[in-house]
């Protein structure tokens, strides 16, 4: 005997409510329980997490570890922050003393323009700056040394770079020049007996071409350990300086600029005693940053977890709309299954517990990646914070921002390339045009940057005034540039950027006072009328399902 069809509409008992939009089918019973259960698994799937405690007595487990995530995150940026505001201050400072102990007549912020202009003056500062390193251990109030290999202590190096051959005589207009780059290197090593003695020309065997010269590079090591961490309760790191004063005479324009450059580099000091609490301190942080690590274990796996059943649920669903109404889910309707939110805290897990892991060894002083470490810590920050919004968004007036910025971001993306190419545009053509006469188009980089500022109003004025006269023509192309670079974007694109976010809040307003227009996955959840407290959620747990507990109103379940 056969086993009888049902003809059943999808909640056809409903249909003057608009709640039936699949017609009809033909259905067997455990079919419709089948369909009933994926309904009711749909719209749990979609509560928040308070409507998920009342339909089951689900604990929030997820929102809870997030709150405790924060604080304890946040702390741990807070703490490292103020000990690499330690290390950052001691590299500053450690820059500042050498350009005062090795640039003759040095002043802060002198750094554009310090040069000189005579020979005499050149040899002075070259001379200059290797006694003052000879006599470093007696003149420096700081902690520093020269750097040692075995038991001898490294050379300063004083290189000139210099054309191969070169015959050049301006007042005849006539060269005779090998380009080719030809580098002499002398090396002078520290002498710790040089008492009131200096070193000059008639020491050493050194003179330059000034006609042939390209640069003058004199570069040594230090090393120095930074004590100020003691005090704060840190073990000390051990610093490498690498120190090069270069006299750049590539231009041969009667001007050698003269520029520090110190390339720092942190190390674990290889033999350390420090009495007192410092030890017990650096034990109590790591036990802190584990706990850390072991917060955002627990929140990776939860949410993973979250993601995977997400994944479930949709291939269920669309295995499902296939098979029993002969449609395709469309692609946003898959899209809701997959939580971007999800996948955003744990991507800030996986941040935190690599940049806490390298905090542990940074504290055990095995590594020295601070700038490593704070680009994964406040990265995974800036990322735990954001993704508190997701909870904010369960209450209709704090979601209004997330609804704007998801509806509007495709139509945003789309405008942004359309005006990049102006922009672009722009950029290339102040670049070259402007660039020899002007200090703010000297570059790609810096032309991009002077442009993002005229855009909000910055620095309009001085850019305007700092552009040189020397050429009527390009000076007449610039006011031509400006006022039109300035007219367009602030007065068009700017103003159609914000007309586009405006738009799309006006609509989402719209649509919460009167509802949003519903997708073919919200209509087929809507059709299941159990409220999160009638007790229906716990039923499929347990294994008993009512047939048409879907299609009857809530009234029936309270």
């Amino acid at each position: 005997m056969e086993t009888p069809e049902v003809a059943v509409s999808s909640c056809s008992a409903r249909d003057d409510e608009g709640l039936c939009s699949y017609g009809q089918h033909l259905l067997l019973p455990q079919e419709l329980v089948a369909e009933d259960q994926l309904r009711r698994k749909l719209k749990f799937f979609f509560m928040n997490p308070c409507e998920k405690f009342w339909a089951r007595g689900r604990k929030p487990w997820k929102l809870g570890i997030q709150l405790l995530k924060i604080a304890m995150v946040t702390i741990q940026l807070v703490l490292f922050g103020l000990s690499n505001q330690m290390v950052v201050a001691f590299k500053e400072e450690n820059t500042i003393a050498f350009k005062h102990l090795f640039l003759k007549g040095y002043m802060d912020r002198m750094d554009d323009t310090y040069a000189v202009y005579t020979q005499t003056d050149v040899y002075d500062q070259i001379f200059f700056a290797i006694n003052q390193y000879l006599q470093l251990p007696n003149i420096s109030v700081g902690n520093h040394a020269y750097e040692k290999k075995g038991a001898e202590e490294t050379a300063l190096a004083v290189c000139q770079q210099f054309y191969k051959q070169g015959t050049i005589c301006p007042g005849n207009d006539t060269f005779d020049i090998d380009p080719e780059i030809v580098t002499d290197c002398l090396y002078i090593e520290p002498m710790m007996s040089l008492d009131n003695r200096t070193v000059g020309k008639h020491n050493l065997n050194f003179t330059l071409d000034f006609h042939r010269l390209v640069a003058v590079q004199l570069m040594f090591n230090l090393k120095a350990i930074n004590l100020q961490t003691v005090r704060h309760h840190e073990l000390p790191d051990c610093y490498d300086f690498t120190l090069t004063i270069v006299f750049d005479n590539k231009a041969h324009s009667g001007r050698i600029k003269i520029s520090l450059d110190n390339d720092i580099e942190i190390r674990e000091c290889k033999d350390w005693h420090v009495s007192g609490s410092i030890q017990k301190n650096t034990h109590y942080m790591m036990i802190f940053d584990a706990f850390v690590i072991l917060i955002c274990l627990s929140s990776l796996i939860l949410c993973t977890r979250s993601v995977v059943k997400g994944i479930r649920l949709q291939r269920e669903f669309v295995s499902f709309f296939l098979y029993y109404y002969k449609k395709e889910v469309s692609y946003n309707d898959q899209m809701e299954f997959v939580n971007g939110w999800y996948i955003l805290i744990m991507v800030s897990d996986v941040l935190t517990i690599v940049g806490s892991t390298l905090k542990m060894e940074i504290q055990a002083k095995s590594l020295t990646s601070y700038d490593v470490c704070s680009i994964l810590l406040g990265t995974s920050t800036m990322l735990v914070w954001l993704g508190v919004i997701r909870y904010l968004g369960f209450f209709q007036k704090y979601n209004l921002l997330i609804l704007t910025l998801r509806a509007a971001l495709p139509n945003v993306m789309r405008f942004c390339c359309c005006a990049a190419m102006i922009y672009l545009g722009y950029c290339f053509c102040g670049w070259i045009v402007l660039g020899p006469y002007h200090v703010k188009f000297r570059s790609l980089n810096v032309v991009s940057e002077c442009l993002f500022s005229l855009i909000n109003g910055d620095d309009m004025f001085a850019t305007f005034a700092k552009m040189q006269q020397k050429s009527y023509l390009v000076w007449l192309f610039s006011r031509i540039y400006l006022y039109s670079f300035i007219s367009l974007f602030i007065y068009m694109v700017l103003s159609l950027f914000i007309a586009l976010i405006t738009d799309t809040y006006e609509t989402i307003k719209h649509y919460q006072q009167d509802g949003f227009p519903e997708t073919e996955l919200q209509r087929f959840i809507s059709q299941c009328k159990d409220l999160p407290n009638s007790g229906r959620y716990r039923l499929e747990e347990e294994g008993s399902v009512s047939l048409f507990c879907c299609c009857s109103g809530p009234s029936e379940h309270i």
